[in-house]
C-alpha cells in the first residue's frame, strides 16, 4: 500500500486496531448477520426482511441466505417474478412485511392522474410474493430544475420500514412518513390530511418535513437513505453547491439531522461541513454503539467523516469525532480532482468504521481512498493536521479546495490523536488493476474479508482488520453497487447488467457471471431467501426453483 502520510501514523493505527480487535478467536467469531438481526429486532418487521439500505443501521449488506447461482430472464428459470419500474432507477429496493419498496421515475405510468409522460419522483410499493403493483407516492419535480432536481432521476433514496410505517426522502428534499399500506386499508392516517385523493393506488402520507424550508439546497438530486434508531431518524439534507459549482448555495444550512420519527420534529441539526462541501451531500447515515457511546455517523460532502452523540446536548448536536478522508495536499476540481467527497455509506463491522471516497460519475474517474477508523477516539482524529508557519502552535481551519497549500506556508504534522487503523489506495497506484478508484459503494464485510467495488469497475477484496489487499477483479464495466454477501458467496452487479459471483475467500474464485439484461445502478438485496434486484427498468425477484412465464411482467393497479 502507498500511504500519503507518515509510516509512524499508519503503524500506530494498525497496532491500535490489533489491540482493539485482538485478531483472535473473539474477533473471528463476530457475526454480521446476527449483528444486523439484533439491530433490526425492534423495528417490528418479519425476521429475514431487508428493511433499509445495507440491511440494518450498521449498513453491512450480509445475509445467511443461500441464493441461486444461475437464472435466465428469457426462460424464467429461478425467476419468481419481474415487475416494471420506471425508465431510470437508482434507489435500491427494501423488503419488509411482504412488501417491496423501490424509488424510480414515472415512466411506468401506474397512477391514472399522472400519465407516463409526466416526470415525477415515485416511491412504488409492490407485493413481495408476486410483484403486483400496490400503490405509489407521486412527487412533482422542483421548479428550480436540474440544479436541484435533475430530470428523470426519480427517487434516489431507499426508505426505512418499521412495522406499518416507512420514512424516506423524496426528490423534493422532503422527509416523508408514509403508511406502508397506502389507502388499501381504507384509512387516512394523519396528521397530514392534504392528499389529493384517497385512491387505493396512492400513498397515505402521515407527515412531511420540508428540508428546503429548513434552509437546505440540494444539488442535482436529494439522496439520503435514512435510518431509524428507537424514536430517532437520522438523515442528511443533501445540501450542495450552486449551479456554478463555485460555492455552497446555502453554506449555513443544516446538513446532518436527528428527527423525531413520530412527529417530524427536528431534535438537533449540524452544519459542520458548511462552506466546505465540494459538490453535494449524498451519503447516508449509520448508527452503532461504539466505545460506550451511541454514535450517529455521517459522511460529509466535504470529505470528512463525522460522529455525533445521537441524543445531542440541550437540543444541539454534540460532536464526538471527525476524520478527514483525503490527503491534506489533495485538490478539489470539477475534473481530475484528487480531493473527493464521500458518497458511499459508511459501514460498521466489529467495532470499526469503514468508508471510501467518491464523486459524481459525470465528473470522471479518479484514484480513491478506503479508510478504516477507530471510533473510540474523540475530537479531530484525522491522520495528520495542517499548520501554518505564521503560527505553528495550533492547527489551521480546514479549506474547501485544498487543505494544505505549501506556497502559503502550510505544513502538516502527524496527529497524536489519530483514529486511523488503515488506509488503502491500492497495492500499486501506477497500475490500473492495482489501484483503488473513486467509489459510490459501501463495503460488505464477513469473516474479516472486506469487498468493495469502485467506479472504474475493479472489485477489491481486503483484510478488514489490516487493509492488506488479497485480490482485485476487473469487471470490465463500471459499478455503482454495494456487494451482497450471501452465506459463502459474494454477489456484485455492474452497469452493463452483469452479476458476478465469487466465493467468500481470500483467494479469488469467480463462481458465475450472470446476466440481468439491463444496466444495474442499485444494490442487490436478499430477504427471506429471495434475491431482489432493481435494474434500470425492472424489479426482479430470484429464487431457487422458482419459474415465471417468459416475457411477462407483474404489475397493474386496480
Amino acid at each position: 500500500m502507498r500511504l500519503s502520510f507518515s509510516r509512524s501514523a499508519f503503524v500506530s493505527g494498525v497496532l491500535a486496531a490489533l489491540a482493539l480487535s485482538g485478531l483472535d478467536a473473539v474477533a473471528q467469531s463476530y457475526d454480521p448477520v446476527a449483528a444486523a438481526a439484533a439491530a433490526n429486532a425492534k423495528l417490528g418487521n418479519q425476521p429475514g426482511d431487508a428493511p433499509q439500505l445495507g440491511l440494518s443501521h450498521l449498513r453491512n449488506n450480509v445475509t445467511s441466505s443461500v441464493l441461486p447461482l444461475e437464472w435466465d430472464m428469457k426462460t424464467g428459470k429461478n425467476v419468481k417474478f419481474s415487475a416494471r419500474l420506471g425508465s431510470q432507477t437508482y434507489a435500491s429496493p427494501v423488503v419488509a412485511n411482504g412488501r417491496v419498496f423501490v424509488g424510480t421515475n414515472n415512466s411506468a405510468g401506474f397512477v391514472k392522474r399522472f400519465p407516463a409522460k409526466v416526470d415525477l419522483g415515485c416511491l412504488v410499493a409492490y407485493d413481495a410474493t408476486n410483484g403486483k403493483f400496490l400503490w405509489q407516492h407521486s412527487n412533482e419535480k422542483l421548479p428550480t430544475g436540474r440544479v436541484q432536481d435533475w430530470e428523470q432521476l426519480g427517487i434516489c433514496s431507499s426508505p426505512v420500514v418499521s412495522g406499518s410505517k416507512l420514512w424516506y426522502i423524496s426528490n423534493r428534499d422532503e422527509l416523508c412518513c408514509l403508511d406502508t399500506e397506502g389507502f388499501l386499508d381504507g384509512e387516512n392516517d394523519g396528521p397530514f390530511k392534504e392528499e389529493p385523493n384517497e385512491n387505493k393506488d396512492e400513498a397515505d402520507v402521515i407527515w412531511k418535513l420540508d428540508l428546503i424550508k429548513l434552509g437546505a439546497s440540494p444539488h442535482n438530486a436529494s439522496s439520503c437513505s435514512i435510518t431509524v434508531v428507537g424514536d430517532v431518524l437520522l438523515a442528511t439534507t443533501s445540501n450542495g453547491v450552486d449551479e456554478g459549482h463555485k460555492k455552497v448555495a446555502q453554506a449555513n444550512a443544516p446538513v446532518f439531522l436527528a428527527v423525531d420519527k413520530n412527529t417530524g420534529k427536528v431534535l438537533w441539526s449540524d452544519g459542520s461541513s458548511g462552506a466546505n462541501i465540494m459538490h453535494g451531500t449524498w451519503s447516508s447515515p449509520v448508527f452503532a454503539e461504539l466505545g460506550g457511546a451511541q454514535q450517529a455517523i455521517f459522511a460529509g460532502g466535504d470529505g470528512w467523516l463525522y460522529s455525533f452523540d445521537i441524543a445531542g446536548e440541550n437540543g444541539k448536536a454534540k460532536l464526538l469525532w471527525k476524520f478527514d478522508c483525503n490527503p491534506k495536499a489533495s485538490i478539489y476540481k470539477l475534473e481530475r480532482a484528487t480531493r473527493n467527497p464521500l458518497i458511499g455509506t459508511p459501514v460498521v463491522y466489529d467495532g470499526l468504521v469503514y468508508v471510501g471516497v467518491g464523486e459524481d460519475p459525470e465528473h470522471g474517474e479518479g484514484n480513491g481512498h478506503m479508510w478504516c477508523v477507530d471510533p473510540t477516539k474523540r475530537g479531530d482524529v484525522s491522520p495528520t493536521q495542517v499548520f501554518n508557519s505564521k503560527d505553528p502552535s495550533k492547527p489551521i481551519e480546514h479549506k474547501r479546495v485544498q487543505a494544505l497549500e505549501k506556497d502559503k506556508g502550510d505544513f502538516e504534522r502527524d496527529n497524536p490523536n489519530s483514529a486511523l487503523v488503515w488506509h488503502y489506495e491500492g497495492s500499486d497506484t501506477k497500475k490500473f488493476e492495482s489501484t483503488m478508484h473513486r467509489t459510490l459503494a459501501s463495503a460488505a464485510i464477513k469473516d474479516n474479508l472486506l469487498f468493495i467495488a469502485d467506479q472504474s469497475g475493479l472489485f477489491h477484496c481486503l483484510d478488514a482488520k489490516t487493509g492488506k489487499p488479497h485480490w482485485t477483479h476487473d469487471m470490465l464495466a463500471a459499478s455503482w453497487s454495494t456487494a451482497l454477501i450471501a452465506n459463502d458467496r459474494v454477489y456484485i452487479a455492474d452497469v452493463d447488467g452483469e452479476m458476478s459471483v465469487f466465493k467468500l475467500s481470500a483467494e479469488k474464485e469467480l463462481i458465475a457471471e450472470l446476466s440481468l439484461d439491463t444496466p444495474v445502478f442499485t444494490t442487490p438485496v436478499a430477504a427471506n431467501g429471495i434475491l431482489y434486484v432493481a435494474t434500470f427498468n425492472t424489479l426482479y425477484a430470484i429464487e431457487e426453483g422458482a419459474s415465471s412465464k417468459p416475457g411477462t411482467e407483474a404489475g397493474g393497479g386496480e
